[in-house]
């Protein structure tokens, strides 16, 4: 735990870790103050109690440890006595390196206590101030800026000049160095001597030898012009050490404080270092000491002084030594809150509270630009205070480097964003702060001299930009605002025109004015409560830039790994070595037929060179042509830019392929495997995520190329978009070519015009993806990637598949006459076969039932293929079923069937289920009416045939689903319709040619009736199916009259006489439908005003066949004629009643009358189609009564 200051214990050393703990509240005065204190680094040793000194010691004379390390004090006993060197100009960046949390964001203020004390008291004192401020955050840091010790400097290197001509003609026309006087130097000793005696216990005065005497005269230790001159660095230095650790402390950056406080006064935090000498003893655990001349009253200066030290230390109690001409008079114990109260020294707090307000709010309106020097400065004896920006002033005369804080800043700035960017995600809406602050320090910098820091600065700059996620921030998060870099725009209090200044000084004076950023007229101003305002006591938020899209997010991030890479590679020295390349010429593409790229066989080697590659990077191997050094910053940092600029345009080819631009999309895919080919040149292990990523850049690849084979129309477009460059591209590919050939990947993301080539260098880069996968041991920790690219393989295998298997069929086709299968289609099998096999142990390997089913039903159609192939083989001419067919059939079939125990029940994937249940019972029918139609009855009976067929159909039957309601119903209707006629028409011939066997005959006219009657009611369901209904009717007709023809009764003759009339009647539904397609016909005619003669009758109509129209309707004619003379001759030679005599009458009347009518119009030739259709209708209208009555009569 931290220890509140002066609490006695020993405070830790710098770097520990440490929960700061409140230090108390004091109410001082009447005037209430809130002030506490954290001490966050001490490198005293616990106080010692202090000694009294007694009467009349001469402090003239100096101890005997006097300016000796002691062992009660510790290495820093000097420091804590007061000799230090006062303070560094640098001394608060110092500070700020040590505590890089607090800068930024949680503190107002680091600076030294001194540089505290010297602000608050500028409404009290004559003497000059002159501090330098810089702005990192919300947090200013304050140092002085001695100016007399600059123009030394100045004098002897020329640095500065600029300042000092600024100063000497609107300042100070006649400067000239100060010196101090003897009684400064006088003062300073004895000081000195006597704390070295309050910390020797014994009081004696033991003369040490003479050499030190020299010290009464002159400065005390470290106090020589020379010393604090070496504290101001060289603007133009950067030491190698600095380039290598950007926090170097050879820059006088160092925290050379004995304490660093964190202080909290009323509401200002400020982070201060102080070096005041605390000790034990007395009623509380701890004082400060101070030594004052007994005939000088203590003034209000002093006074302030003291009460501000004890403060910022939280020490309670002052012990006062008094003396006269340095011998020891008495002491006194005073209390800290008691100090504004000491006679002649009356001061209030409040006072000093809004004074420490006034000038914080002044400071933070005004010092507005982060990486900007400003300088406060007041003359001395004068009222008035100016603020002036030194960087606009340096940057209007010479070089920005002439300012020696440029390179503090920068890197306090740089460090400031580190720090915030290793918690980045904790809170995404610094990184708006993060960028502001990366700008600004990289404004700052200069390539030649800073390479490093440029580089890192635009790597971290890239890293704000989430490449690996949709963009999630609100644009709330990051409110729009166009000047990001200069972001604490803070209205402040109107400051008074510089014309109105004029008066306060004399006429040399008002040219200043206008170089000043602002003034305060007069000090007393600071005493007012609240005069000056800052509205934003919190650092404005910063805008990060909305990004309207991801392309426009990888560019800002490819253009930040742009500058990081110029800055590498114009540090590393072995340019000269390399072929020179113009970044602004477009490096080839190599882009190739495939003519000459020598096709998949070519693609095979390329494959085989590049996993042989991989498998050199696990062994360790690495090389850059640039000659950087393995372990090096500029090689750390090429690693990491490469890499981000790798996923950049990953991203980019990823969001390519989302708006389906594929040649866009693998341009970029090609500049990410192009930065990873460079990062494994480099690299020499290659870490997992670096592999999983290859593993993504190569699945995408194979996606593309996957795209580009699939919409080979716009090849024209996506070449044009492949070959366009951006110079940014082309630089950072130049670039990459310093240390690679960059042709690793070259195979996969060559735009070929062969569509067999683009699916085979898809499948291997799955196959690649596939591969790293395997031997990286990737596949357990990335399970998801690894079902991703089986997924992928298996599909990219049935596509190949598939274009094989086309293939083969388009050869069949073109195959003329009776031919024997060609080697060509038999080789296409084998590819396709072999593919679709691979395919199914892909996605059977990850438990995809789905797609192993799918893959499944396309090799039983690849199956299928085969066997019409040799279907074509045999010709028409005496043609039979062969053996082969037989045998791809059944292969198909057992391939349905593997499918379907693939997906085990409809529910898995219902779409799939239905489609191979449809080819499934497709490929039974196909086989039983290729059986029916071409009966091998040279090598099988005619029975057996028919038990076959009857077999085969009855299966197409079972996987035949009429029932679902789906936009497969109306075939599967159609289907079993189909099936059921066939089966019906078989059975009817077996009938007629089958003597013998009775009752083998009533089985088959038993099945014959039923299948008929169910393929009725099935063609009945359908709306577009007249012809085929007609014809299923017409052979039933035939089998009634078959039937009649066996039979010797009237009776019964007449019965199946009126049931082949009944059905006749029942077609009545059809002939509507052909009527209806007819009418529409012909006045679709009339309204194309064409000729209706020129329509011959085998034109045919939307859906309607006019010659089968025909052919049908002269059958029904003639059959119908047949029937109704046969009914006619039966009913007038019967004498048998039927049902009364007035209703056979009836009949015999109605079936003259039409048959009469039927004889007329056969008779007629010139009816047209429609005619004859409506007068058939009109006869069925007419019969349909009758043939009810009949039927009723004869049951």
């Amino acid at each position: 735990m931290e220890e509140p200051c002066g609490a006695g214990a020993a405070a830790p050393l710098r770097g520990d870790a440490e929960e700061p703990k409140q230090g108390s509240v004091l109410f001082l005065g009447g005037n209430e103050v809130k002030s506490s204190a954290v001490v966050k680094y001490s490198s005293a040793p616990p106080q010692a109690a202090f000694a009294r000194l007694q009467e009349k010691t001469d402090l003239k004379l100096p101890p005997a440890n006097w300016l000796r390390e002691s062992a009660k004090l510790g290495p820093a006993g000097t420091t804590i006595l007061g000799n230090s060197k006062k303070s560094k100009p640098f001394s608060s960046f110092g500070m700020a390196y040590d505590f890089i949390d607090s800068v930024g964001n949680d503190v107002d203020v680091v600076s030294d206590s001194e540089n505290i004390k010297k602000l608050l008291k500028i409404p009290y004192s004559k003497s000059h101030v002159s501090m330098a401020v810089h702005r990192i955050g919300r947090t200013l840091l304050l140092d002085e800026l001695d100016i007399q010790e600059l123009f030394m400097r100045s004098s002897q290197t020329g640095d500065w000049t600029w300042l000092k001509e600024f100063y000497q003609r609107l300042i100070d026309q006649k400067w000239q160095r100060k010196k101090k006087s003897k009684e400064h130097w006088y003062q300073k000793a004895i000081l000195s001597k006597f704390l070295y005696y309050s910390i020797n216990g014994d009081g004696a005065a033991q003369p040490v030898p003479s050499t030190s005497k020299q010290h009464q005269e002159g400065p005390v230790a470290g106090e020589s012009d020379e010393a604090g001159r070496a504290s101001w660095p060289a603007p133009f230095e950067m030491p190698s050490s600095l380039s290598e650790d950007p926090g170097a402390s050879n820059q006088g950056l160092k925290n050379d404080f004995v304490r660093n406080i964190l202080w909290t006064f009323e509401d200002i935090h400020m982070l201060v270092g102080s070096n005041m000498p605390i000790f034990g003893g007395g009623r509380y655990p701890a004082v400060s000491l101070r030594l004052r001349d007994n005939n000088k009253p203590i003034n209000v200066l002093t006074g302030i002084d003291y009460w501000l030290d004890n403060l910022i230390c939280n020490v309670p109690e002052l012990v006062m030594c008094f003396h006269v001409n340095g011998i020891v008079q008495k002491y006194e114990m005073i209390k800290t809150e008691d100090i504004p109260n000491l006679e002649n020294s009356n001061f209030s707090t409040k006072v000093i509270k809004d004074i420490a307000q006034n000038i914080l709010s002044f400071l933070k309106s005004n010092c507005t630009k982060e990486g900007h020097t400003y300088w406060l400065f007041k003359a001395s004896g004068s009222d008035i205070v100016k603020l002036y920006d030194l960087t606009t002033l340096c940057e209007e005369t010479e070089d920005k480097y002439q300012n020696p804080f440029t390179m503090p800043v920068a890197i306090l700035l740089y460090k400031v964003a580190c720090n915030m960017m290793l918690k980045k995600n904790q809170n995404k809406k610094h990184y708006g702060t993060i960028r502001t602050l990366l700008l600004n320090c990289l404004k700052l910098l200069d390539n030649g001299r800073h390479p490093q820091i440029i580089a890192s600065a635009n790597y971290m700059l890239s890293e704000l930009f989430q490449l690996d996620e949709p963009k999630k921030e609100d644009s709330t998060d990051f409110p729009i605002n166009g000047n990001s870099d200069e972001s604490y725009s803070e209205e402040e209090e109107e400051m008074p025109d510089s014309d109105e200044n004029g008066s306060y000084s004399n006429s040399s004076d008002p040219p200043d004015d206008n170089k000043a950023v602002a003034i305060i007229k007069s000090v007393g101003e600071l005493s007012v409560p609240e005069k000056y305002k800052s509205v934003h006591r919190i650092r404005p938020s910063c805008a990060f830039p909305v990004c309207h899209g991801t392309e426009e997010r990888c560019r800002l991030v490819l253009n930040h790994v742009l500058e990081g890479l110029k800055s590498v590679d114009s540090s590393v020295k072995k340019e000269g070595d390399l072929p020179a390349a113009d970044p602004s010429t477009p490096i080839p593409l190599k882009y190739e037929d495939e003519s000459t790229s020598g096709g998949p066989e070519c693609l095979e080697k390329q494959m085989a060179l590049f996993l042989d590659k991989m498998g050199s990077f696990q062994k360790g191997k690495h090389s850059s042509q640039s000659g950087m050094i393995p372990g090096s910053w500029q090689y750390k940092m090429k690693l990491q830019l490469i890499l981000k600029s790798s996923k950049a345009y990953y991203v980019l080819s990823d969001a390519a392929m989302i708006l389906q631009k594929y040649g866009r999309a693998l341009r970029y895919i090609k500049l990410a495997l192009q930065c990873h080919d460079t990062y494994c040149c480099l690299c020499g292990s290659m870490l997992p995520e670096v592999l999983m990523f290859l593993c993504q850049c190569l699945t995408l690849c194979g996606d593309i190329q996957l795209m580009l084979a699939q919409n080979a129309n716009n090849r024209a477009a996506y070449l044009e978009e492949y070959n366009y460059q951006t110079k940014e591209d082309q630089e950072i590919l130049h670039s990459l070519h310093r240390e690679s050939r960059c042709q690793v990947f070259a195979w996969a993301t060559d735009l070929s015009t062969d569509l067999e080539y683009q699916l085979s260098v898809s499948c291997k880069c799955y196959e690649a993806a596939y591969e790293i996968l395997l031997f990286s041991n990737l596949k357990k920790e990335n399970p998801e990637q690894h079902i991703q690219v089986l997924k992928r393989m298996g599909n990219i295998r049935n596509e190949i598949g598939v274009f094989y298997m086309n293939q083969a069929a388009a050869v069949q086709t073109e195959r003329v006459g009776n031919k024997n299968v060609s080697t060509t289609e038999q080789q296409l099998w084998k590819k396709s076969f072999s593919c679709f096999e691979e395919g199914i142990q892909n996605f059977e390997s990850i438990d995809d039932a789905t797609n192993a089913a799918l893959l499944l039903c396309n090799t039983g159609r690849l199956m299928r293929i085969c066997a019409q192939a040799h279907c074509a083989a045999e010709g028409d001419f005496k043609r039979e079923f062969s053996p082969e067919e037989a045998l791809y059939y059944n292969k198909a079939i057992d391939y349905y069937l593997k499918a379907l125990r693939s997906l085990g029940k409809r529910d898995v994937h219902p779409a799939v289920w239905d489609s191979v249940n449809w080819e499934l019972s497709t490929t039974y029918f196909t086989m039983a009416t290729l059986q029916q139609d071409y009966a091998p009855l040279s090598r099988k009976a005619q029975e057996q045939i028919e038990k076959e067929v009857s077999e085969a159909m009855m299966k197409s039957l079972k996987y035949c689903d009429v029932d679902t309601v789906s936009e497969r119903q109306p075939l599967c209707q159609y289907r079993a319709a189909t099936i059921h006629h066939r089966l019906a028409s078989m059975y009817h011939s077996c009938l007629r040619n089958q003597v013998g066997d009775e009752h083998l005959r009533k089985q088959h006219r038993v099945l014959a009736d039923l299948h008929y009657s169910k393929a009725v009611r099935l063609f009945q369901l359908l709306k577009d199916a007249p012809c085929e209904f007609l014809r299923v009717q017409l052979e039933r007709v035939a089998f009634a009259e078959f039937q009649m023809a066996s039979q010797n009764s009237s009776a019964g003759k007449l019965k199946t006489l009126f049931g082949a009339l009944d059905i006749m009647t029942k077609t009545k539904g059809a002939f509507q439908l052909i009527r209806k397609e007819l009418v529409a016909e012909s006045e679709q005619i009339s309204k194309d005003k064409s000729p209706a003669e020129g329509v011959s009758p085998s034109d045919s109509s939307v859906g309607l066949n006019k010659e089968e129209v025909l052919k049908l309707l002269s059958i029904f004619e003639s059959r119908m004629s047949f029937l109704l003379l046969q009914s006619i001759k039966l009913l007038t030679s019967t004498k048998k009643k039927i049902g009364g005599i007035n209703e056979e009458e009836v009949v015999l009347k109605t079936n003259k009358q039409v048959y009469s009518l039927l004889l007329r119009a056969t008779a007629n030739k010139g009816l047209t189609l429609l005619e004859r259709t409506d007068l058939i209708l009109n006869l069925l209208e007419q019969l349909a009564p009758n043939s009810e009555g009949s039927n009723r009569g004869i049951q």
